[in-house]
């Protein structure tokens, strides 16, 4: 691992090019001192995540849902209610015939022991707990086209559920929904080693994918902290982002067709492998980000890019967040194609990353810290436009300290700063969690916003994400749940991203905790379409309820 810092630090393995970035430091009269060619700046722990289903809130903070309350009114005027959670629909409950059937379409995979249904009617964050009495494991289309027939038929609600990594308690029962788990169906059905275009089952773990792809020069185009337990049919319905998108854009674009079982049983085959096909409606754009709630999606093709053969990252301390944005758009011109990511977290993250997670910070104290990734193909070309970007950033006093890493474990090593943030937060209480889109220049704004409304009636006020497309994740710890708090984060948080035209969800998704706060983002009109598009491909409303939309949409 290289150092670069006003102290500039070359380490073992140091190119050509960076051995002459750090021989013009020297000319820019910043000292140099040697560290032993085996140093280690930063631990090399794993960039896998670690899972983070353990408990870490007392049962007693479980809860049916969330406060959902908007000062935004729906298509008729009315408001959703501030009750902790949607009043139970009317659908069929679970009965001896039911589980009779479900048993004998998929022998051996209709669960109900509760110790085996525990994990699936909680989500990771321990913040909602559901009821159900059934899980359903398929592995094929034609099962799930059965379940969803026969639960249609006995108005039978339905959870479909992949890794339950999700944060907004989307992929967990509000009742007694029947849980149809895409877990079995794991299955990589093609690889085209000339286009990259993959075809996989919902149920593949993303980590799983990234492997195998990567075992023949290809890589996902899409990689998340929850990588080795999400399913990309998971990542699909909750358009995922990640730290990719910047260079590769989000899935609906690099998802090129979907396979996806409708609410009476029916299979939409939009399974392309095109890049191009303009006839008619691109129907699977309303799967992309539907939560579940439209369709079950059961197969995914995707285009996949070519792995790079050249990979840096760097991990970069500024002192303002202005700073921060300025190397930001230096990165983006004097970078240009080999920039795949830009990454922040501000000083708060890094004291739970040392406090909780004891990870060094690998350079000096800043109030900002950037990770950047570069990918190209050719080394020489990529460590060139590198160093003159790093030589340009401590010139123009942009950057105050930084590291490189150009091994796989020291890359992995200066990624878990920025990746077990989420880690860290759950051993600093209970956290009260807000993905906003917002323009860039606006993003850390909020955090200090929020700082400032909140006093000390919060333990942690902390702002990481990405830079590149405006995706803030603000975090709030307190000792324990505290509807007090609550009250104050809430509706603040949503108005004043809606003053600045942002999105109230970024990646995460509405889920059941944030659908009555949708027409902070949209317009009743819109609200109400989305409405038209549910009765007509879900009429009686069995996929998913209480999520997405809001309660008082008629």
């Amino acid at each position: 691992m290289q150092v670069v810092s006003r102290t500039f630090t070359p380490v073992c393995a140091c190119t050509p090019v960076m051995v002459g970035f750090f021989q013009r430091t020297l000319r820019l009269r910043t000292a140099l001192r040697h560290l032993s060619p085996h140093s280690t700046v930063l631990s090399a722990a794993t960039r896998s995540p670690v899972d983070l289903r353990g408990s870490f809130l007392p049962a007693a903070s479980w809860q049916r849902g969330v406060c959902c309350r908007t000062l935004h009114s729906g298509a008729d005027g009315s408001r959703p209610s501030p009750a902790a959670a949607p009043d139970r629909l009317p659908f069929s409950r679970i009965t001896g015939e039911d589980l009779a059937f479900f048993r004998k379409i998929l022998p051996g995979r209709a669960i109900t022991d509760p110790d085996l249904l525990e994990s699936c009617n909680v989500d990771w964050l321990k913040s909602v707990r559901g009821s159900s009495e059934v899980l359903l494991r398929p592995q094929t289309t034609e099962e799930v086209s059965q379940i969803l027939k026969y639960c249609n038929g006995r108005n039978l609600a339905v959870n479909p559920q992949g890794g339950n990594t999700g944060l907004v308690g989307g992929s967990v029962p509000v009742y007694d929904e029947v849980i149809l788990s895409t877990a079995l169906m794991n299955n990589i059905l093609t690889l085209d080693s000339i286009s990259g275009i993959l075809t996989c089952q919902a149920g593949c773990v993303l980590e799983n994918l990234s492997t195998y792809l990567e075992d023949r020069d290809y890589i996902m185009p899409l990689d998340l902290g929850a990588k080795g337990s999400c399913h990309i049919g998971g990542n699909v319905a909750t358009n995922a982002g990640g730290l990719r998108l910047l260079r590769y854009g989000s899935l609906h674009g690099t998802v090129l067709g979907l396979e996806v079982v409708l609410a009476d049983g029916r299979v939409l085959d939009c399974l392309a492998t095109l890049r191009k096909d303009n006839t008619g409606y691109d129907l699977k754009q309303l799967f992309i980000g539907s939560e579940g709630t439209l369709g079950v999606i059961t197969a995914v093709s995707i285009l996949c890019p070519r792995k790079p053969k050249s990979v840096n990252v760097v991990f970069l301390g500024c002192e303002t967040f202005e700073q921060l944005l300025k190397t930001f758009q230096l990165s983006r011109g004097m970078l240009g194609e080999i920039l795949s990511a830009y990454e922040f977290l501000d000083s708060e993250c890094m004291r739970l990353l040392n406090t909780h997670l004891k990870l060094p910070n690998p350079i000096s104290d800043c109030s900002f810290y950037v990770v950047i990734e570069t990918s190209g193909s050719d080394p020489t070309h990529d460590g060139e436009k590198l160093h003159n970007f790093l030589e340009e950033a401590m010139t123009s006093s942009l950057v105050t300290d930084g590291t490189v890493a150009t091994e796989d474990s020291k890359i992995k090593a200066l990624w878990s700063m920025r990746e077990r943030v989420t880690e860290a937060l759950t051993h600093d209480g209970f956290t009260y969690k807000y993905d906003v889109s917002l323009p860039v220049e606006r993003i850390y704004q909020l955090v200090t916003d929020m700082r400032k409304h909140l006093g000390d009636r919060a333990k942690s006020v902390v702002g990481y994400g990405h830079v590149g497309d405006g995706n803030l994740h603000l975090n709030i710890t307190s000792p324990v749940k505290d509807p007090a708090l609550l009250a104050a984060i809430e509706p603040f948080v949503y108005e004043w991203t809606a003053s600045c035209h942002g999105s109230i969800s970024a990646e995460h998704g509405l889920g059941l905790k944030k659908r009555n706060y949708i027409y902070y983002s949209k317009p009743s009109q819109a609200v109400a379409l989305m409405g038209n598009i549910k009765a007509m491909l879900d009429p009686k409303g069995i996929l998913n309820p209480y999520k997405t939309l809001p309660d008082n949409l008629k």
